[in-house]
């Protein structure tokens, strides 16, 4: 069975809520297909050159795009099952195919009177057919839009109910192509010739398809709101009502200017649901995309944690273990003389107590320094760096309003380093910066790096700077120790590790106040020309805590 659409969640255009740039920009395309519709209306009738072969390639692109749009939506009826999704499907299904015969018997198209042995009228029956075909999918749609939204269409297999209905569109499709060329002769003479027509004949069938399409616009009126796929919909129906008004009730005759722009409209409907599914799908895809690399950036970032960890605590607890072993043997050896020296015994004992201490200290606390692996250090562009990062922050920039400002220095020296960490390390500096600005909504929300070079010794100095709530003066300092945060979620060890990082660097990481709003990070690494590869704490720009430079 089917998966329930109560399931779906918000990804895709059935379920996902349309934005407010998404409503402007479907009004912006209502308002022009309005303004140029009556624009042409007083030129309708001028007569243009009969091209054809110029209408055949519209009729392709046409079919092209219904084609696809019903691939895609078939697509999403089999991830969510719904009958609505479904009907929409099959109706662009009808009309990409019937298409196909309509190019086939189109009077100067393939041949002045068509081919299969088709008469004047045999490509009207397609044609009042296709936009049959519309109408009546967009209603279906409309109606079944909320009847299904927790219920599936069948219990069978939802790859043989649509080879199923794929063979019954296909014989209702040759059923018609039949009947539009054996039974030509007792179809309504809406046309005189290949050219003019009977506008009295054609005036009840347009009028029918003007009040169907009239409907599906009333029906999706209510639910435009609920979701993209309904906002755009309403464009093709509105296309649609143009497409009826000029080509029904405007225009009597063929290879006019309004015939032809009426036929660009029709392209235009088939296009709407193509171009907001083809859309949708990059975004997602494209969030999808960035969702991976900040998952593998944190899966590296707990991978550098766990390293942090362990290795500190290799580190720092071999000391008192060793003072610990040195201590027992020695008062071991004061114990087992002939005459016990019970002073010195004691006094081992109490070193190992105090070892003890200090290596339970050292577990409560973890200390961030590891050994790096000098063999992953290579040489790095820290503006390249950056500029990578700002790339993968990219999504979360623009989901949270924040513009950047970069002030990278050219011909920055080399730094000799763990890419992987450095990267982890921006990364994270990043990341809080934007988090950190979330809640202003009082001014501009404005990320600034800049980089520079200190000359003595060869380091590069790196500044992330944001405008947030900024860091209380008492938890500047804390806010690298191992668990301390000050955020709802935090697990207190991303500055630590990202200071563990840069400090086994031989740099160093600061934070100052940034004037008047906000927090300044400086990240200060040695170059790969530095004669040395030792901790440059005082390196960084001299800045007192209070009064750090703000953004211009």
């Amino acid at each position: 069975m089917l998966r329930e659409a109560s399931n779906e969640g918000p990804f895709l255009l059935v379920s996902l809520p349309p934005t407010k740039g998404h409503i402007r920009l479907a009004l912006g395309i209502i308002v022009a297909l309005l303004v140029i519709f009556f624009v042409m209306v007083p030129f309708a009738d001028i007569r243009l050159p009969q091209l054809g072969t110029f209408y055949l390639v519209i009729l392709t692109v046409t079919m092209v795009n219904d084609l696809i749009t019903s691939a895609l939506l078939f697509s999403q009826f089999f991830v969510v099952g719904r009958t609505a999704l479904f009907a929409l499907a099959i109706s662009y299904l009808f009309t990409g195919l019937l298409t196909i015969p309509f190019m086939l018997v189109f009077p100067g198209g393939f041949s002045p009177t068509g081919l299969l042995g088709a008469g004047l009228q045999s490509a009207v029956l397609i044609t009042i057919s296709y936009r049959l075909g519309v109408s009546l999918g967009l209603i279906a749609y409309a109606l079944l839009r909320d009847a299904d939204s927790t219920t599936s269409i069948s219990d069978r297999s939802p790859l043989v109910v649509v080879i199923a209905s794929v063979a019954v569109v296909v014989a209702v499709i040759c059923g018609l192509t039949w009947a539009a060329t054996a039974k030509e002769a007792l179809l309504p003479m809406i046309f005189a010739d290949t050219v003019h027509r009977n506008r009295g004949s054609a005036t009840p069938f347009a009028l029918v398809q003007l009040a169907l399409i009239a409907l599906a616009l009333a029906l999706l009126l209510r639910v435009w709101r609920r979701s993209v796929l309904d906002l755009w919909l309403m464009v093709v129906c509105v296309t649609e009502l143009l497409f009826q008004t000029m080509s029904g009730f405007i225009v009597n005759e063929r290879y006019t200017l309004g015939w032809y722009g009426a036929r660009c409209y029709a392209v235009i409907a088939t296009m709407v649901v193509l171009l907001a599914l083809l859309s949708e799908a990059t975004t997602l895809y494209a969030r999808l995309a960035r969702s991976v690399i900040r998952e593998r950036a944190a899966r590296a970032t707990r991978q550098i944690t766990a390293d942090a960890v362990v290795a500190s605590i290799a580190h720092e607890i071999r000391q008192p273990l060793s003072g610990m072993v040195s201590s027992a043997n020695a008062g071991l050896r004061w114990l087992d003389r002939a005459a016990p020296d019970l002073e010195r015994a004691k006094t081992a004992l109490n070193r190992i107590a105090t070892d003890g201490h200090r290596a339970s200290a050292v577990i409560e606390h973890v200390r961030a320094l590891f050994k790096q692996d000098p063999e992953k250090f290579t040489s790095i562009d820290a503006n390249e760096l950056v500029r990578q990062v700002l790339a993968v922050v990219g999504g979360d920039l623009l989901t949270h309003r924040v513009s950047v400002s970069t002030e990278l220095r050219e011909r920055l020296p080399p730094l000799l380093a763990n890419r992987t960490q450095l990267e982890e390390v921006f990364l994270n500096l990043v990341t809080n910066a934007i988090e950190a600005m979330h809640s202003v909504t009082d001014r501009a929300r404005v990320l600034r790096i800049s980089s520079d070079i200190i000359q003595e010794p060869s380091a590069v100095l790196v500044a992330i700077e944001d405008v947030g709530t900024g860091i209380d003066s008492k938890n500047k300092e804390r806010i690298f120790e191992p668990f301390f945060t000050t955020k709802s979620k935090g697990m207190g060890v991303g500055l630590f590790v990202c200071r563990a990082i840069v400090e086994s660097h031989g740099g160093s990481l600061h934070a100052f106040a940034n004037k008047p709003h906000g927090t300044i990070f400086h990240v200060t690494l040695p170059s790969s020309h530095s004669s040395q590869r030792c901790s440059v704490a005082g390196l960084a720009r001299p800045a007192p805590p209070q009064d750090a430079p703000g953004p211009p």
